[in-house]
């Protein structure tokens, strides 16, 4: 009898271990862990794989598996067994919306402007032929400040921009390209592809506002209007890719375009990153007329709705998506405290910046598609 309850004693002494040690496992973490599922814009994969995001949302119980798409193309995939789609504006996640059973509306996070990086040179020769102004890191406008310091921020005039697409104009007809080898043939912006991806597409939406006297696109007659305009602005790049990260990593390599279109979280992700790399002479343009990123996730299941929740109010993933230059919705003074040390290159209240409205989403892909020819 003293052998039997002795192993019960210590049979019970173990499972009580056990189960102490599963209760602490469960801490923190409140919910039983949930693996969602999702397909977003690859501007958003480093913000998803971040050691510290994914220990961020497996203390909220969720392990997430992204696969990357250009924002347009996602209503053309088989989105079954997906918890979210997270396009990287309102347009397509309403597409998206319609399309698919979502749960519920979209969530916009964060978001993020399009900007236009230049290399000094090039941004000099806009300035000085009217295409752009420049302000000196010190703060006073022109291309060199009192220490000697060369812009590292400025102003893109869309108006005069187009016009000079309009007539064809190349580098070597602008006041002060001699001498740059690197300037040379016709001026134009690489964006990525309007018909597959979101930065290329509103690239068109902020064009064709301007272009048609600061209207927004109501209209197939409207399209119509701005069609020979955008259509160059796309054909005279050749091949576009699907997503900004490539040609934003040729244009820090110092390959490629002098001009390229991007998000400006990916220039705040690179400034703000533990391992950053050197910038060179690298300008930030912000487009006098332009249209904002807002990055929208469109939940599919009640689990991707919680994760799209989590993403708008969890004070430490909001700090997260900050750390990858994206502006949390409603919440300036984040953005601000953690840019506050890169003011040369980030235009933290976008001064002087008008946003253009953007067409339907049917409209926006037929401009699109008539870009391409």
């Amino acid at each position: 009898m003293g052998i039997v309850l002795a192993v019960l004693l210590i049979a019970g002494v173990a499972a009580a271990v056990a189960l102490g040690r599963d209760s602490k496992s469960g801490e923190g973490s409140g919910t039983t862990a949930k693996t969602v599922r999702g397909v977003i814009g690859s501007e958003k994969a480093e913000f998803f794989a971040d050691p510290d995001t994914v220990k961020a949302l497996a203390a909220q119980g969720f392990t997430v598996r992204t696969e990357t798409s250009g924002s347009w193309a996602m209503d053309r995939l088989p989105l079954k067994g997906y918890d979210f789609a997270f396009p990287g504006s309102k347009a397509p996640a309403d597409e998206l919306g319609r399309s698919a059973e979502a749960r519920g509306g979209p969530l916009r996070p964060f978001y993020s402007p399009l900007v236009v990086v230049a290399h000094r040179n090039a941004a000099e020769v806009l300035a000085a032929n009217g295409l752009a102004r420049l302000r000196a890191a010190d703060g006073p406008d022109g291309p060199d400040g009192p220490d000697g310091k060369w812009a590292t921020q400025g102003t893109l005039l869309m108006g005069p921009y187009l016009a000079a697409a309009e007539d064809d104009r190349t580098w070597q007809q602008l006041k002060g390209a001699a001498g740059h080898a690197e300037l040379s043939g016709t001026v134009f912006i690489t964006s990525t592809d309007p018909v597959t991806s979101n930065s290329g597409a509103l690239y068109l939406a902020a064009a064709s506002y301007v272009a048609d006297g600061g209207r927004v696109a109501t209209d197939t007659r409207a399209v119509e209007r701005t069609a020979p305009l955008m259509r160059k602005l796309v054909q005279v790049q050749g091949a576009q890719q699907t997503s900004s990260d490539a040609p934003f990593r040729d244009f820090i390599s110092g390959v490629g375009n002098p001009l390229v279109l991007v998000y400006e979280s990916q220039v705040a992700s690179l400034l703000m990153s533990s391992q950053r790399q050197e910038v060179g002479d690298l300008v930030v343009l912000y487009p006098d007329t332009t249209v904002s990123s807002d990055h929208t996730l469109v939940p599919l299941t009640d689990h991707g709705r919680e994760l799209g929740e989590l993403l708008s109010t969890d004070p430490v993933l909001r700090k997260l998506a900050v750390r990858h230059g994206f502006r949390p919705q409603g919440a300036a003074a984040e953005f601000s405290a953690a840019t506050a040390g890169h003011t040369a290159y980030i235009d933290q209240r976008l001064t002087g910046v008008r946003q253009a409205p953007v067409p339907t989403a049917e409209l926006l892909r037929s401009m699109a598609r008539q870009a391409r020819g």
